[in-house]
């Protein structure tokens, strides 16, 4: 098995988090997450995962209260790689959802 993680700083003030452990090809779990510091402290504001036995997005907001979609993919390769797509696209639009409370 191989475990690979890394955050990449998108700004000071924004992060993208990567975890994923793969055996083979196959990928057997994952967590990319795009956080926002807010006072100080660092925030989620969407994370997909495959906790729960399946792959989803959460989407956060800054009560902390969060909104599960799950992810229509093939496999967990193929969910990890929307997932980063769609982080590192869109995660401006993620930030300002978050920082108007949706």
């Amino acid at each position: 098995m191989k475990e690979v993680k890394f955050t990449v700083m998108l700004t000071r003030e924004d992060r993208y988090r990567h975890h994923h452990v793969r055996f083979r090809k196959d990928v057997l779990s994952f967590v990319v997450q795009y956080e926002t510091k807010v006072e100080e402290k660092w925030l989620p504001v969407v994370r997909y995962d495959t906790r729960h036995g399946f792959a989803h997005r959460d989407l956060l907001d800054k009560k902390g209260e969060k909104q599960k979609t799950p992810i229509l993919a093939e496999d967990y390769s193929e969910a990890l790689t929307f997932a980063e797509y769609d982080i590192k696209s869109n995660w401006k639009m993620y930030k300002q959802h978050f920082m108007v409370g949706g």
